[in-house]
């Protein structure tokens, strides 16, 4: 746990911002986006949490910030991955499938972005105040942007449907995880009756088919 005399410049209440990022971010690495207190973060920080509150409005102020930084990551992640993967001159829905795979496989191997995309509509975006919703779209519409720069890329025949695409793509890779990982009640449930588990998704398994069956539609939609 950090220890903190107090804030006096511009730097020093950056690097307070950021320790609470980072100690958030690492809290995530050990528990669900449901299970990360105000209370504990403070206390892992080392601050009260009226001073945390000077920072961040509320601890879903704190978990948005978090996702706008993973996402930026996950984005500059994809370039390379991407360009490794995807065949420049095949057909294009074989492009796609290829397309598909990279994010899906990238992805499940980010379990705090999911959890936190996941989480993002009914959770992170409630309260919190006007300014700082406005301040998160603005850097979601900065990522699905950047997102859709790759997709232009390896998928130039989306055309302009591409930005939408790729809006859809992280709503679907959000609703996914969700429902890819039932609750302990639903996992005893399943194993009494293995008949219920009828639905149950695997995450990259049905991810894969879902954002294939997406670029099949849009490049459809654009020819």
């Amino acid at each position: 746990m950090a220890t903190f005399q107090r804030a006096r410049s511009e730097e020093q209440r950056e690097i307070r911002r950021r320790a609470i990022l980072d100690t958030a971010a690492a809290m995530l690495d050990e528990m669900p986006v449901g299970a990360l207190s105000l209370n504990e973060l403070s206390r892992r920080v080392g601050l009260a949490k009226s001073n945390v509150l000077r920072y961040f409005e509320s601890r879903e102020a704190v978990l948005l910030e978090l996702l706008d930084r993973d996402w930026r990551q996950w984005n500059a992640a994809l370039a390379e991955q991407l360009a490794a993967s995807v065949t420049p001159d095949a057909p294009p829905m074989r492009r796609g499938r290829e397309f598909a795979a990279v994010l899906t496989h990238s992805l499940a191997r980010r379990r705090v972005l999911c959890d936190l995309l996941s989480a993002q509509a009914g959770v992170l975006e409630h309260n919190v105040s006007a300014d700082v919703a406005a301040r998160y779209k603005r850097a979601a519409i900065e990522n699905v942007a950047a997102l859709a720069a790759l997709a232009r890329r390896h998928l130039p025949e989306l055309g302009g449907h591409t930005d939408r695409f790729c809006a859809q793509a992280v709503m679907v890779s959000g609703a996914v995880w969700t429902h890819a990982r039932p609750s302990a009640a639903m996992l005893a449930a399943y194993e009494a009756d293995p008949s219920l588990a009828a639905l149950r998704m695997d995450f990259s398994t049905t991810l894969e088919e879902m954002l294939t069956t997406l670029i099949a539609g849009t490049l459809a939609g654009a020819e």
